[in-house]
């Protein structure tokens, strides 16, 4: 395999994939009941859990270790999609898949890099959802 042209280094973000799917969130409000405090408490577990996981994903490409990639990256993934940060969900699936394939190469670095701004983007909307939540 070749190795990606410089300017290919960075995989771009699925266009159609938003950063955060406020429907994901009104289906857990409706799964509840409408319990808005509930669903307030998922997504701050949610944020306080995936700094840890990206944290993982971070060390694991920096070792070069695709066994240690596999798990923080299937957790981020399924957490972000349940949260509907859609966006961070699809990266962290891309880095999911480049463990299990047992190496890491250029684009699984360069994902650990998008998976960052992901993570900086989905944080914001949802720490945004969280304050019109509370203020309900």
């Amino acid at each position: 395999m070749e190795p990606a042209a410089e300017d290919e280094a960075v995989p771009e973000p699925v266009p159609d994939s938003p950063i955060l799917d406020p429907s994901a969130l009104a289906e857990l409000g409706a799964s509840t009941g409408d319990d808005t405090a509930f669903v307030v408490e998922l997504v701050e577990t949610y944020l306080s859990d995936a700094a840890g996981q990206l944290v993982a994903i971070e060390a694991a490409i920096a070792d070069g270790n695709a066994d240690a990639l596999v798990r923080p990256a299937h957790t981020l993934k399924s957490s972000s999609a349940t949260v509907g940060a859609r966006r961070l969900a699809d990266t962290s699936r891309r880095l999911e898949l480049a463990g299990r394939s047992g190496a890491i190469d250029e684009t699984g670095r360069a994902d650990a890099v998008v998976v960052r701004a992901d993570w900086d983007a989905a944080r914001a909307a949802l720490e945004e959802w969280l304050a019109e939540a509370r203020a309900r």
